[in-house]
């Protein structure tokens, strides 16, 4: 794996960590319970409905509410990650290293200049 798609996963993985509770948090799916009006109420009540009025332990439902409300447990973490690093790998190893070193820094930012600074560490990636 050449260094630009490391740097990709690498970042990709760190972001769907970190961004995981803020995710749930804005579904509805809060440490005091699910949130009215929002997806996660939404969501609760189709499945309330198909299990004829209450929520299956276990259930999706369940599973995304008791990590809104007690967090993501360790296991869960290093499958968001891997699914993060993936995508970062897939779509963002190719633009980075087509981009190289002016192409980040043209993307403007913090992000941008850290990329910039990397890839003019390891020399302009080719993809």
């Amino acid at each position: 794996m050449d260094p630009c798609t490391m740097i990709a996963a690498g970042a990709g993985a760190a972001a769907a960590v970190a961004a995981a509770p803020a995710v749930l948090a804005a579904a509805g799916f809060t440490a005091g319970g699910i949130a009215v009006g929002s997806i996660a109420s939404s969501l609760m009540s189709a499945a309330a409905v198909a299990n004829g009025g209450g929520i299956a332990a276990g259930s999706v439902v369940a599973a995304l509410q008791a990590a809104g409300a007690a967090g993501i447990p360790v296991a869960a973490q290093a499958v968001i990650g891997a699914i993060g690093g993936t995508v970062g790998a897939a779509v963002g190893g190719p633009l980075i290293c087509s981009a190289g070193a002016t192409g980040a820094v043209a993307s403007g930012g913090i992000v941008g200049t850290a990329v910039s600074s990397v890839a003019r560490l390891i020399g302009n990636c080719t993809a």
